[in-house]
């Protein structure tokens, strides 16, 4: 063991023992919504919809986390090289994308608008759509008080139950149409303003877990070079 320290060694080791574990629960709970039909429903998630390409996506996630951690530990305790190594390759390339996503994400901010009104462009007509989303988009009007995606109530042929004012009448709220007091914000503002509230939150989860991952890079290449100089 000259010329390795046994605390930067049992460092490394509980280090990517906690990145294996979180890796652990990431794939376990992924998977879990994936195939289990309860939570499916308890969660009401669809099947064909688009929220099982970020479960497909968390399992990915997921596995390449446990990889890297078990890389990590054993590279650690059998003072290997080569796992180590691979470590550092694997965290490094994630902390790449990571930034290049950022830094992307900096870019195009000013452009969420435009991007989400152009997605939910190609959602109208609303009655074109099948009944499970319409339902859904209902009950998300009813609990945000918006009405329509991009054009209020026009979006709608039939200006559904959802889009009425109940006790709420202040002008700001609601406007008039077809006779009925109806919300006057639509659901794509809601959308908007959700990422753009979010957007710090967002950024101030991807600077943290930079740090993590940076001090991840520094214990492996610290602990290659002792093992190589040993």
């Amino acid at each position: 063991m000259a010329g390795v320290s046994k605390c930067l060694k049992y460092s490394m080791f509980t280090f990517n023992f906690l990145f294996w574990l979180c890796g652990c629960i990431i794939l376990g709970v992924s998977i879990w919504l994936r195939v289990s039909k309860d939570a499916q429903k308890e969660l009401n998630l669809d099947l064909s919809s688009g929220v099982y390409s970020g479960v497909d996506l968390l399992i990915a996630v997921g596995s390449i986390i446990m990889i890297l951690g078990f890389l990590g530990c054993c590279g650690a305790m059998r003072e290997s090289r080569c796992m180590l190594l691979l470590f550092f390759i694997g965290l490094f390339l994630i902390l790449a994308l990571q930034v290049t996503a950022g830094i992307l994400g900096a870019v195009y901010k000013p452009k969420i608008e435009q991007q989400i009104n152009s997605t939910l462009k190609e959602l109208l007509p609303l009655p074109n759509q099948d009944q499970d989303f319409n339902k859904a988009l209902q009950t998300f009007q009813e609990e945000n008080k918006c009405c329509g995606l991009l054009n209020g109530h026009s979006d709608w042929k039939q200006i559904p139950t959802s889009c009425l004012c109940k006790n709420e009448q202040t002008p700001d709220l609601c406007t008039i149409a077809n006779g009925q007091s109806v919300y006057k914000k639509t659901c794509a503002s809601v959308f908007i303003d959700f990422f753009k509230n979010h957007m710090v939150i967002i950024i101030g989860i991807a600077f943290g877990l930079a740090a993590v991952e940076i001090i991840g890079l520094a214990f492996s290449m610290t602990l290659y070079c002792q093992i190589q100089n040993k």
